[in-house]
């Protein structure tokens, strides 16, 4: 397999895959997921995006050597720069958050519910995006590729099987307030269209400019990192005395590092 085959199979993968969670609007009846199955398709994506922040991302930039300053010190800073940027867009994109029933962001007159909602869900797929084509993006860049390239197409899988839950959490919401399983399935799946463009953007720019390889790679891990803290957990560990999110999150991150660890 030629080496940009791996990224042809993998960044159309992840849109895919909130696809195919998306077509399960019409397949279940119920408008709502129930809380408890929530709490699993969130704590089970959290596990999965946390997981290769770690392994995927932050790891590989801490082992690339840097002549200016500290390797450890380039990653900090752009963990905390990534962590900005998406506190940067929560702050000014006007959005939905349906389980907290609240707004956020610039008030937007005119904006309906649905859009808000769905803006929600699309501006936390961009760190997702560029998490995966960045590392293909740093592949490419290097020779004798292989393992590099296999450890990308492996993070794109994992961010893909968390994105099949994730498709159906967002699309269930919107088929409550529109009542359309095929307006719900149109926005859940439209929602998932800007992983790849933002994959194939890390992509070049990690290609092209070889020197911001770890920074690159720490500020997606940054993205990553704020909204699993900022939104997913608090999500998933809001019901007292149900474990199912945090069990859920376990496998999840557990699923990720074996991905991220297999050798071929």
């Amino acid at each position: 397999m030629t080496d940009f085959a791996y990224p042809l199979i993998g960044i159309p993968l992840i849109f895919l895959c909130t696809t195919l969670g998306a077509i399960l609007v019409f397949f279940i009846r119920k408008r709502e997921i129930s809380p408890k199955l929530s709490n699993i398709f969130i704590g089970f994506a959290a596990g999965v995006m946390l997981s290769a922040s770690f392994f995927s991302l932050i790891k590989p930039a801490l082992e690339t050597e840097v002549s200016y300053m500290p390797s450890w010190l380039v990653v900090a800073l752009s963990i905390f720069l990534g962590a900005l940027f998406l506190w940067g867009i929560d702050k000014l994109v006007p959005h939905f958050h349906n389980k907290e029933n609240h707004d956020e962001g610039l008030p937007a007159r005119g904006m309906s519910k649905t859009s808000k909602m769905f803006l929600a869900v699309t501006i936390h797929n961009v760190p997702e995006g560029l998490s995966v084509g960045i590392a293909f993006g740093v592949a490419l860049s290097q020779s004798d590729n292989h393992f590099l390239l296999l450890g990308a197409l492996l993070l794109a899988i994992g961010i893909g099987i968390q994105n099949i839950p994730e498709g159906a959490v967002v699309s269930l919401p919107i088929k409550s307030e529109t009542g359309s399983s095929s307006k719900a399935f149109l926005f859940g799946m439209l929602s998932g269209a800007v992983e790849p463009v933002a994959a194939v953007i890390g992509l070049f720019l990690a290609m092209q400019i070889q020197g911001i390889m770890p920074w690159a790679l720490a500020f997606a891990a940054g993205c990553m990192i704020y909204v699993v803290s900022e939104e997913m957990i608090p999500e998933m560990a809001n019901e007292e005395h149900d474990h199912s999110g945090v069990w859920s999150f376990i496998v999840g991150f557990i699923i990720m590092l074996a991905l991220d660890c297999i050798q071929f």
